[in-house]
């Protein structure tokens, strides 16, 4: 097989959609979607359907593929702060379950557009929340400085020009506070929100059937094998014992890095060990065209020689690419590295692939099943 290449455990991902169905199981008005930005690979997709999980796109493209795929259009929904045209298009003619819109100006041009189709959208509105998730900057989602959503103090007169225009079906709100959120805090603070929120659209005379609460939930990449998969009970109890919804009112999950990044791993050989004055070098054949996580967040994968048993010494690993940011880890500590030996980047099942770039001319990698 050409290195590098993506490898993925379909056991994994399968204990994970059964943790997912049996924690969710007892709630027939719950629904989960799987963010499709996460992992758009086949190989996944066509398991993921199987346990019944919609999709959530942030692209025609993603629509596109989640089609492909199978998925019905009535389980996808639609976010995104920039919706082309086309893309409002594409969603209008395939009838899409929901879009999830994030700004008035946005909301314009979606009944712009189904006049000129003659077709009816189901909105709901992102909210912005304000609420810090302690994450990574790069991917919070949910406080007001961020592009994402419409804060709350100009929610109510845009939901009434929705209400006013025959064009919309008006579902309900949605919120997405960022991801890798490992502190449950975030989780409890927007169900408080959320709340609020629901109350305040009662009072006005607003009925929600729908509250989207997105996704977030972190996984464990510093100790993978010890927990493949997430904690999802004490996930969806946070907001079973503390979103007051109301009756009949549908809950929605936009799940994706909890899904498949525990059932990925980036495959990669050591090209050359190279011995500096202060360092000693594993240069791999993988690089930030591959996994660009550790450039972009500063993120860790654990990296885990899968050809040697010999004795541990100190390493910085990193990728052919003609940047010095192109490095997976520094002062690593793994078993003896020679040329040729296959190093194992853990957790890389989400963003990972989906964000694989033909920088420096490199060929796309490869995928195939554990």
């Amino acid at each position: 097989m050409r290195t590098p290449y993506y490898q993925y455990d379909l056991g994994i991902l399968e204990n994970t959609l059964k943790s997912i169905k049996e924690s969710t199981a007892q709630h027939i008005d719950w629904h989960v979607h799987y963010a499709i930005k996460a992992n758009a690979n086949p190989l996944l997709l066509k398991l993921i359907k199987e346990y019944g999980l919609g999709i959530d796109c942030v692209s025609g493209g993603e629509i596109n593929v989640a089609m492909e795929n199978g998925f019905p259009a009535s389980s996808i929904v639609f976010a995104g702060v920039g919706k082309a045209d086309w893309e409002i298009d594409l969603a209008l003619k395939s009838d899409i379950a929901c879009f999830n819109v994030e700004s008035e100006a946005e909301l314009d041009v979606i009944a712009e557009r189904c006049a000129a189709l003659g077709k009816t959208a189901h909105i709901a509105f992102r909210v912005n929340p304000d609420v810090d998730a302690h994450t990574h900057a790069n991917i919070t989602t949910g406080k007001a400085e961020n592009k994402f959503g419409i804060e709350i103090p100009m929610l109510l007169p845009i939901i009434r020009k929705a209400l006013d225009n025959p064009c919309f079906a008006f579902e309900g709100l949605h919120f997405h506070i960022g991801s890798q959120i490992l502190d449950m805090e975030p989780f409890h603070l927007l169900c408080q929100k959320v709340n609020a929120l629901q109350d305040l659209m009662e009072k006005e005379g607003i009925k929600l059937n729908s509250i989207n609460v997105g996704g977030g939930l972190g996984v464990d990449y510093v100790n993978p094998e010890l927990n493949p998969v997430p904690d999802f009970k004490q996930y969806f109890s946070i907001f079973e014992n503390n979103l007051k919804l109301r009756k009949g009112q549908q809950l929605h999950f936009e799940l994706g890095r909890a899904v498949v990044a525990q059932c990925g791993q980036l495959i990669t050989k050591v090209l050359y060990v190279k011995q500096g004055t202060v360092k000693k070098f594993a240069i791999v054949d993988a690089g930030f065209t591959e996994l660009i996580r550790p450039a972009l967040y500063g993120a860790h994968h654990k990296i885990v020689n899968m050809t040697s048993d010999g004795p541990v010494q100190k390493y910085d690993v990193v990728g052919p690419i003609c940047e010095s940011s192109d490095v997976f880890g520094k002062d690593e500590m793994l078993s003896e590295v020679r040329r040729g030996d296959l190093i194992a980047l853990m957790s890389a099942g989400a963003y990972g692939e989906a964000m694989s770039s033909q920088y420096n001319c490199r060929p796309l990698p490869p995928s195939v099943e554990k």
